[in-house]
């Protein structure tokens, strides 16, 4: 497809990549932005309804669940060149050759939110939430100025349904949120450094996701 082409084809039927593009990125404590709607509301309704059933805490591949048809579609063009073009842009980082990684998640766990930065193997981190609207006050994602204190915090996150929130992973990209128990459901989409580290990424959370289905059907 020639470059003019390329500006010219539709933008996606999913993804508000506009208001991505428009959305000024936040450059303290660390590098961020977020994105209510990023996921068009037209597109929400079958996005949830083929969100596979998650009864566990914790991640998972994507590639170890049954999804439906509207859902994998969403996961190949959030993996797909021009989402990876408009990150890449966004944060002023070279993605070509990154590989990604899909995780999602169903339930959270009283133990889930503790203060974190994400690992030095993932460059930039997007999670999307896929919820109804937001009551509890546990459960907002917080982007913290530092590891000490939840809150102290620059923004604060409800994870509601079309909401993005991506950051570039730094030692000083701290995060975390008030305990929550209860469904809680969210996609986490990364870029790693190296086909290496995702190959130990999906055995690790495939063993993973395997130990809780052997827990869950052995009560």
């Amino acid at each position: 497809m020639s470059s003019l082409a390329a500006d010219t084809a539709p933008r996606s039927p999913r993804l508000d990549l506009e208001r991505f593009e428009s959305t000024a990125l936040q450059r303290a404590p660390f590098d961020f932005l977020i994105v209510p709607g990023f996921l068009k509301r037209d597109a929400l309704p079958a996005i949830e309804h083929d969100f596979p059933a998650i009864a566990s805490g914790g991640s998972f591949p994507s590639t170890s669940l049954s999804c439906g048809p509207a859902f994998e579609a969403l996961l190949a063009e959030l993996q797909g060149p021009a989402v990876t073009r408009s990150f890449e842009a966004k944060f002023g980082i070279d993605l070509s050759g990154r590989p990604t990684m899909v995780t999602l998640r169903g339930q959270s766990r009283a133990k889930d939110g503790a203060v974190h930065t994400d690992s030095k193997t993932k460059l930039v981190t997007a999670l999307i939430y896929l919820n109804s609207a937001w009551e509890s006050d546990g459960g907002r994602l917080r982007m913290l100025n530092g590891p000490e204190d939840l809150e102290d915090y620059a923004a604060e996150v409800p994870p509601e349904a079309g909401t993005l929130v991506a950051f570039r992973c730094t030692p000083q990209a701290y995060h975390g949120h008030k305990p929550f128990v209860g469904q809680r459901r969210s996609i986490q989409l990364n870029w790693l450094t190296d086909r290496g580290v995702l190959q130990r990424e999906l055995k690790r959370h495939g063993f993973s996701a395997w130990t809780k289905k052997l827990l869950r059907f052995g009560r």
